[in-house]
């Protein structure tokens, strides 16, 4: 199956080559909320060039390309919530994305919440320029769900049934 017909990982319901696909190419994104959306993409494909080629020179110094690769490929990547989006539309310089990010890592199912914070580069476009890991203090959850519980990746089915199978 070629990538024109495959559902974007970014869980916007469109064809990964009209949603993820062309920023992941190198296409500047209209948008923060598309970026993000790109760059969750980008981690379940292991492209690596794509999130570091769209975050700012300051927070580029602190990333590690080798474990972030190694993570990207070793995870199972279970769904993205978007929580909310302030500004960040085509006529904004600044931005911030809420989300959560779910993926099983190790047999445990984890969650990634960040409120990220996106600026906007005149000639690089939208990147990420930091951000808050668990913004309000809440607790993150690190075991799997029970084999009763609805799983997490919204199908509406039983965890056993589904990602838990």
């Amino acid at each position: 199956m070629s990538d024109s017909s495959l559902s974007c990982p970014c869980g916007s319901g469109l064809l990964l080559e009209g949603c993820c696909g062309p920023l992941l190419a190198g296409q500047p994104a209209a948008t923060a909320e598309a970026l993000m959306r790109s760059r969750y993409t980008a981690f379940t494909r292991g492209d690596v060039a794509h999130l570091l080629r769209t975050m700012t020179p300051e927070i580029r110094v602190d990333f590690d390309p080798v474990e972030t690769a190694r993570i990207a490929t070793e995870a199972d990547w279970l769904g993205l919530e978007v929580r909310a989006v302030s500004t960040g539309d085509a006529g904004a310089e600044t931005a911030t994305v809420e989300y959560v990010a779910s993926f099983r890592l190790n047999g445990q199912k984890r969650i990634h919440h960040e409120r990220a914070e996106f600026r906007r580069d005149p000639e690089a476009g939208w990147q990420v320029s930091g951000g808050e890991v668990n913004p309000k203090g809440e607790t993150v959850r690190n075991t799997a769900p029970g084999r009763n519980d609805p799983c997490s990746c919204g199908s509406g089915k039983k965890y056993k049934k589904c990602c838990g199978g």
